[in-house]
């Protein structure tokens, strides 16, 4: 991934589509936007999302913003434009067989490559939520807090999470004893309770300390140990707070 276009500045106040525009003032068209959900959650796919939204009006998403801060209504508004509107969008969902596989960091730079390798309309540069994605064959940048400073990572965070809530409510109708129609597979108590009562199900992902302790295949943390104790790290490198508890994301 590289920088922004050498002179291409943008300002604090450009608002939600301050990027894209600084990139087509350099000739530097389309931009597409790309973006995961359900990275730290215990059960269920991750899904990554990729979008190019067009320039003027017509790329102006009513109501847009970080997915994780619409409320779901919102989002579902936000989706259908997003859809209607967008240049090019796709959507791509790694199941949890994947995921344990791979494992979550792996899993998701792959998701999100293959998002923006999904786009009809071939991007001239992407721009990335957080961290770097190598391999997309076009220059890029990741954008600290990008599904919130920027409209393309925004609309691609709105489709993924979207397509990934609806999946989960699906999943819910087949294993209703651990309410995933209510936390998206995320951990909550009640999420904790039936795992501890049932143990996983099918689509719990077995690389998370929290699973493999419901499953019997880890024990659970000594009470008299150290608290201050560093998390173990995960296997594929990622963040164990993400990996152990599952963050919402």
């Amino acid at each position: 991934m590289s920088a922004l276009p050498r002179g291409s500045t943008v300002r604090r106040d450009a608002g939600l589509y301050g990027y894209e525009r600084a990139l087509r003032r350099e000739g530097i068209e389309p931009v597409a936007g790309v973006d995961e959900a359900g990275r730290g959650a215990c059960a269920g796919p991750l899904v990554a999302g990729a979008a190019i939204l067009p320039a003027g009006k017509a790329g102006i998403i009513p109501g847009l913003a970080d997915s994780k801060l619409l409320t779901e209504k919102a989002r579902e508004r936000c989706y259908e434009h997003v859809v209607r509107r967008a240049l090019s969008w796709s959507v791509v969902v790694v199941s949890q067989e994947e995921c344990d596989a791979l494992g979550m960091h792996v899993a998701n730079i792959e998701a999100l490559r293959r998002a923006v390798a999904l786009l009809d309309v071939p991007p001239a540069y992407v721009l990335t939520d957080g961290f770097p994605v190598d391999g997309l064959g076009v220059p890029g940048l990741a954008v600290w807090k990008g599904d919130r400073v920027a409209a393309c990572i925004a609309a691609a965070s709105v489709l993924a999470k979207v397509t990934r809530d609806r999946i989960m409510c699906e999943l819910d109708t087949h294993w209703p004893a651990y309410d995933f129609k209510t936390h998206k597979g995320y951990i909550t108590e009640v999420h904790t309770a039936a795992l501890v009562e049932h143990g996983p199900s099918p689509v719990h992902r077995m690389r998370f300390v929290n699973v493999r302790r419901a499953a019997g295949l880890e024990a659970y943390p000594d009470p008299a140990a150290d608290p201050s104790e560093p998390l173990r790290q995960a296997e594929d490198g990622a963040d164990p707070a993400r990996e152990e508890h599952g963050v919402r994301g």
